[in-house]
């Protein structure tokens, strides 16, 4: 018996690659500005002294970074996935 995968099932495969690259590219512009302002009053409270919010704001800039990281590479892992599953 040999089952496989329907490949062709997936319809309007070039409409879906656009809209995650998209939705990915806006998330990724979100967190760009996120940690631009979290890198903004990160430094306006370490010079102002103030210890908490200096901490909140390095703490929004480690997620901001990382949540750059990730939707930059979810583009890039979508795009792999898809070309992959064109050549099986």
């Amino acid at each position: 018996m040999m089952v496989f995968p329907d490949f062709g099932g997936v319809g309007a495969e070039g409409d879906l690659r656009t809209v995650i690259g998209a939705l990915l590219m806006f998330v990724l512009i979100i967190a760009v500005l996120m940690l631009i302002v979290s890198a903004i009053v990160w430094a306006i409270a370490s010079s102002a002294g103030n210890a908490h919010t200096a901490t909140k704001a390095r703490m929004g800039a480690w997620v901001a970074l990382g949540a750059a990281a990730l939707a930059g590479a979810g583009v890039a892992w979508v795009n792999f996935l898809l070309g992959i599953g064109e050549n099986l």
